[in-house]
């Protein structure tokens, strides 16, 4: 028998279980706050629309930490091959970079989107855009509030919710859901920015100089990790692919400590007897400036960040010159704010939800994307684990309401 489900929130998530519950013969209606579906999900692919990785699973799932657990399951039954091929069919053709890292060949995501919506509209799902979740009236029934303020209630016969962290408020995700659980008694734990940048205390010479400028080719490391990129020099701070790789133990750290002592290597293609070797050379008279960028090949930011490293006074011998280019330590005190985190920490905990992404506390009331417990780098990490945990939210509530139906019980939210 056809159902109507409610999904709220029309991120990746949500769309993508939309389409699986259409498929499936239910009556779908995405519900969301914006005045247009999937805004976060369109900035994401204003620099090249990452969708996943290519890499195996043995070396892909790894990414997701802690939550491995809990996103294997659904990251095992909709791999990145099988996301590859539902975009490909799209007409987004996909490929994979030089990375690893899987691209649509458009390079952004407005085209999938639209291909997209046509599909789910040829699906009969509807769209009611403009439409704030505020939580369940005292008859179990769901509760809106439309864009014009008027109040409304539904009476589906499952719920999935897919709203998001909190990372990027004004695309839509602002965390809003996250009291309306916590007065259902579900567990939810603190939203703390993910790949964010982090504050680091420039000196006024750095920070007016040099705010907005990258560090190319750089490796940074911290408490045993290791990764090599790029990060851009924030006024506050410091931003940017490599640092975010790092941003789960750099978060923790400095809510434990207080601060983290990150190391920045500014050479890391030569070692550390190489350069000194290069740094031996300096002609008289040159200046220590113009010998870093001949000799070691430091950009004008990157010898800024080198004598704030040390507090503005380097030591000119080429061994402890050296020494300092390969392991330039910077005292993180701070997270950026959440507001302009890529991603979101923390969320529904992992004992709140069954097999199928069903809440344990709220029969018929199903989650999936970003709201749960879970962080990954980006490299397309994020939205594998967002269209994954759609497509198993989207599977476990067929089969519950099938049981439902064949128990010959009544399938409706709480």
């Amino acid at each position: 028998m056809h159902k109507d489900i409610a999904i709220i929130g029309a991120g990746p998530a949500g769309l993508i279980a939309a389409e699986r519950l259409a498929q499936a013969g239910h009556h779908v209606t995405l519900h969301d706050r914006m005045p247009s579906p999937a805004r976060k999900f369109l900035l994401a692919g204003r620099g090249g629309l990452n969708l996943t990785h290519s890499e195996p699973l043995e070396t892909f799932l790894p990414h997701y930490g802690a939550a491995r657990t809990l996103l294997e399951p659904a990251i095992a039954a909709f791999p990145p091959q099988a996301l590859r091929d539902w975009a490909d069919a799209l007409g987004a053709e996909s490929f994979i970079g030089t990375s690893g890292r899987v691209f649509p060949k458009a390079m952004k995501a407005s085209p999938l989107l639209r291909a997209w919506l046509r599909r789910l509209d040829g699906l009969g799902v509807r769209l009611e855009a403009g439409r704030r979740w505020t939580g369940w009236n005292d008859d179990g029934a769901l509760a809106f509030e439309d864009r014009d303020g008027n109040a409304l209630t539904l009476a589906p016969d499952a719920t999935l919710l897919a709203l998001g962290g909190a990372s990027w408020p004004r695309l839509g995700s602002d965390g809003g859901w996250v009291p309306l659980l916590a007065g259902q008694g579900v567990a939810v734990s603190p939203l703390r920015p993910a790949n964010g940048g982090f504050a680091v205390t420039w000196s006024d010479t750095l920070r007016e100089r040099f705010a907005g400028a990258p560090l190319k080719r750089i490796t940074l490391r911290f408490a045993g990790k290791e990764v090599a990129g790029e990060a851009m020099i924030d006024a506050h701070g410091l931003e940017g692919g490599a640092i975010y790789a790092l941003s789960g133990p750099l978060r923790e750290a400095i809510a434990r400590d207080g601060s983290a002592r990150l190391e920045i290597d500014l050479r890391p293609d030569l070692d550390i007897a190489r350069l000194t070797e290069k740094l031996g050379k300096r002609r008289p008279g040159e200046t220590l400036s113009n010998h870093l960028r001949k000799a070691a090949g430091l950009s004008p930011a990157a010898v800024a960040v080198l004598r704030d490293s040390v507090g503005g006074k380097l030591d000119e011998a080429p061994e402890a010159l050296a020494a300092a280019i390969k392991s330039a330590p910077l005292c993180l005190t701070g997270t950026m704010p959440i507001d302009r985190a890529i991603s979101t920490a923390g969320g529904i905990e992992a004992s709140e939800i069954d097999a199928g992404y069903m809440l344990r506390r709220l029969p018929g009331v199903f989650v999936a994307g970003e709201m749960l417990d879970w962080e990954a780098p980006t490299g397309g990490y994020l939205l594998q684990g967002c269209f994954a945990t759609g497509v198993a939210a989207a599977a476990g509530m067929v089969a519950w309401l099938e049981a439902r139906d064949g128990s010959g019980q009544d399938a409706s939210s709480p």
